[in-house]
């Protein structure tokens, strides 16, 4: 049983530690939940933080979704019925900018390895040596800082061999320069550096604005720091049973299983029994 007080007109997922199993893998039983989810006339949003260069890698994990929010937000896509795609959103930072709060970082922390990932998805993420790179299917180029953070970025990876991506999340809201870029850490100790104003639920909000939804009538489920925008602003916000602690607060609930177990999709079977 959910405990949901009203059937949303919108839902957006997480993928990495959410909907996606640690296999790197989305279950047949999740994909079939969310096809007759979107089938109800439900629109489907896949919102993370994986850059425009894993495009079809998101499209093959959500293929019912209508609409995926992508790089934390600053880039959104609807994936239409004809498998054409149209880009609602585009939103890029200088690399100095980025340059700049790596430094800042640095004098409160101490040192980091950085990598910048370029808007031109023909430029490779490129930075420091980065030994435990969570995604191997992505390509990095080892560079010096100067010529990897130069022209329009999605964003910039920050890792420290000292502190955990919590607090160096903690640390860099207190030392970076808000009014250029937005501090966030996606679940696997990375801190990531977006342009100003990006977040999951500000580019949820370009989904909204196209159709006059309200955030009252939309479910989002999540499991990491980062889903922490789109989980405030739903009107109902799901955390998955291993969420950060801070998730797991300002969640109005906790899905029945771990994204391993099929929890996001044994919430939406349930929430198909309302419809």
């Amino acid at each position: 049983m959910i405990d949901l007080r009203k059937t949303p007109r919108l839902v957006a997922t997480d993928l990495d530690g959410t909907l996606v199993r640690s296999d790197e893998s989305v279950s047949p039983r999740s994909m079939a939940a969310l096809k007759r989810l979107a089938a109800s006339g439900v629109i489907v949003v896949g919102a993370t933080g994986r850059g425009p260069r894993l495009l079809d890698l998101c499209r093959n994990d959500v293929p019912s979704a209508d609409y995926l929010v992508l790089g934390q937000g600053a880039f959104v896509y609807e994936c239409r019925y004809d498998d054409t795609v149209v880009e609602m959103a585009n939103r890029s930072v200088d690399g100095e900018v980025l340059h700049t709060a790596l430094r800042r970082i640095e004098q409160r922390v101490g040192p980091l390895r950085a990598l910048a990932e370029p808007a031109d998805p023909d430029r490779h993420i490129t930075g420091d040596e980065m030994p435990n790179w969570p995604w191997p299917t992505v390509t990095l180029m080892t560079a010096p800082r100067h010529e990897a953070f130069r022209g329009p970025m999605v964003k910039g990876y920050f890792v420290s061999d000292e502190h955990s991506g919590p607090d160096l999340l903690t640390a860099a809201q207190e030392v970076v320069d808000t009014d250029r870029v937005t501090v966030t850490e996606s679940g696997v100790g990375i801190l990531e550096v977006c342009p100003v104003g990006v977040n999951k639920a500000a580019g949820i909000q370009v989904v909204l604005d196209k159709f006059d939804i309200d955030w009252d009538d939309v479910l989002v489920l999540g499991d990491a720091t980062n889903d922490l925008p789109m989980l405030r602003s739903a009107g109902h916000a799901v955390a998955m049973p291993d969420a950060h602690p801070w998730v797991k607060q300002a969640a109005d609930e906790i899905a029945p299983a771990g994204n391993d177990d099929d929890g996001v999709a044994q919430y939406i079977e349930a929430l198909l029994e309302m419809l």
